[in-house]
């Protein structure tokens, strides 16, 4: 008696497995598309028609720039930005993600903008003096971002220094001066 699966009997089908079983299935799919008329490989019945615009052939441009030109990255995505009112946000965003080459690196070093809300911009300097020194240059700062980003999108500015220490300790702290206010 034979096996079913080993070949020798020529009425009984070979058992298929792994790679064989995928290559069969795929076979029968493109069969089926060709007998329904579909294109196999796009899976459209009728390719699309090419448009035609009264009075203008296709072909080729000419020599100069055109809209059918390839078009640079950022000025696409300005025109959407534009297009979708998206402007103020690229313009807040621009702030707060290139804040070194707005300001330029001198004051990038020491100075972070935290926050931008209602055309105040929060910037937090690294030391008491460099937010004295960014508080008196503060019109020239709103003049640069504004050279950079536009007008309108930074109005004014908060400098803040470092946090000062916490008395606070610990979990459990009681509202008050605490231990000091028994001095004096």
């Amino acid at each position: 008696m034979t096996d079913p699966g080993d070949g020798k009997d020529p009425e009984q089908p070979k058992a298929m497995s792994g790679i064989d079983l995928v290559r069969r299935t795929l076979e029968e799919a493109r069969a089926a598309a060709r007998a329904q008329g579909k294109n196999a490989g796009r899976g459209r019945s009728v390719p699309p028609a090419p448009r035609r615009v009264a009075g203008r052939r296709r072909g080729w441009t000419g020599p100069g720039p055109d809209a059918f030109d390839p078009q640079p990255l950022g000025k696409v995505a300005r025109e959407l930005a534009k297009s979708r009112g998206w402007s103020a946000h690229v313009a807040e965003g621009t702030v707060l993600g290139h804040w070194s080459s707005v300001v330029g690196h001198q004051i990038a070093d020491h100075a972070t903008p935290t926050g931008l809300k209602e055309g105040v911009l929060t910037v937090a300097a690294e030391s008491t003096a460099w937010a004295t020194q960014l508080r008196l240059i503060q019109a020239q700062l709103l003049a640069k971002i504004a050279a950079a980003v536009g007008n309108g999108v930074v109005t004014s500015l908060k400098i803040t220094g470092p946090a000062r220490p916490s008395w606070r300790k610990g979990p459990r702290h009681i509202a008050g001066r605490g231990p000091r206010d028994t001095y004096g």
